[in-house]
């Protein structure tokens, strides 16, 4: 199981975000895999396997979309891991350049 939290973010070296925009960042890396994931996962469905699924994410049925990748797509772990392993190198080497945006945006507010 994923775990996005502030050790997450530490992980990734963005731990003196504040409050908020560690919330912020937490779900934009959440959308961000889980829309790789999606597409990566697509790209080996059949039309009626990727309308079977949709069908069970749009009415939010989790467990039966999980149980559903679990029969259907058994590498579909593998697929979440490697795309967040690359999700966190992209964000580590941008992180940097975030926690600049962060503080120039404080000083901003400051001001």
């Amino acid at each position: 199981m994923i775990k996005l939290d502030d050790n997450f973010l530490a992980e990734l070296g963005l731990a003196t975000l504040p409050a908020e925009e560690k919330k912020a960042m937490l779900g934009q890396i959440y959308e961000t895999l889980e829309m790789r994931v999606g597409t990566k996962l697509a790209q080996n469905m059949s039309d009626a396997q990727l309308a079977e699924f949709e069908q069970l994410m749009d009415a939010n049925d989790e467990a039966g979309a999980f149980k559903w990748l679990q029969t259907n797509v058994p590498n579909y772990k593998e697929v979440v891991a490697q795309e967040l392993e690359t999700l966190k190198q992209e964000v580590k080497a941008a992180a940097p350049q975030i926690l600049s945006s962060s503080s120039q945006a404080d000083q901003q507010q400051a001001a």
